[in-house]
């Protein structure tokens, strides 16, 4: 189901219930069991030589146990549906939104204001695992041609947005609107660090299903766990 803005509360809201309702019911239909099968072995039961009491202590331990275990069961179902729902509202909220994932592509967008002024700019991030002394971003045209080197010093692990407006590294040029990429390189006293590029991507729609919560955005599908940021 592809959901555009709008998510239909009364059904996420009667799942539910079903759920809850579905889980009583079996950890209820064990109970009567359990008492069905002891009442007619008691029945049934030699009057000279009777049940032992601590036998039918340990069945009735039993049945506790037994009911105990369905009880937790049943609240992690219910558990896990007020997980669900709590997602596709937070990703309902996302659409129309821009979000981090991870990926090395730069979309460098122009625009002209009213006095006739061209401006670039373009937005994308990095995520560093750890503290890193060093990082070093370094932008690609589509032949593969470095045109703008960017850096940090001192990094605290985190993401990290970051906007480029097609400045290249003589300072003087723009580069021209498209499609670039970038690299990321992280380090601490020449030691090489865990980093990941991360690129822009606009969420259209949201999907649920059997494999949870998706995402639809410009560049695929994505999971709410995928999302690095949101901007």
């Amino acid at each position: 189901m592809t959901v555009s803005g709008i998510i239909d509360t009364p059904a996420a809201v009667n799942s539910t219930t079903t759920t809850k309702t579905t889980s009583t019911d079996s950890v209820q239909a064990d109970q009567d069991k359990f008492m069905k099968l002891l009442v007619t072995q008691l029945q049934n039961q030699d009057p000279l030589n009777p049940m032992d009491n601590a036998a039918m202590t340990s069945q009735l331990a039993q049945l506790s146990t037994v009911t105990g275990i369905n009880k937790v069961n049943a609240t992690l179902e219910t558990l896990r549906g007020d997980i669900a729902s709590t997602q596709s509202a937070t990703a309902i909220n996302l659409i129309g939104k821009g979000v981090l994932v991870e990926g090395k592509g730069i979309v460098l967008n122009s625009t002209t204001d009213e006095d006739g002024k061209s401006t670039s700019s373009s937005v994308f991030g990095v995520d560093l695992a750890s503290d890193s002394q060093s990082v070093t971003i370094e932008i690609k045209d589509s032949a593969g041609k470095t045109v703008r080197t960017m850096g940090m010093t001192n990094a605290e692990a985190g993401t990290y947005p970051i906007t480029w407006d097609g400045v290249m590294d003589d300072k003087t040029t723009v580069a021209p609107a498209g499609n670039y990429t970038f690299s990321v390189a992280a380090s601490t006293a020449g030691s090489s660090l865990t980093s990941t590029p991360l690129q822009l991507a606009a969420v259209a729609s949201v999907s649920t299903g059997a494999n949870g919560v998706k995402l639809n955005t410009s560049l695929g599908h994505f999971s709410m766990s995928d999302i690095k940021e949101v901007l």
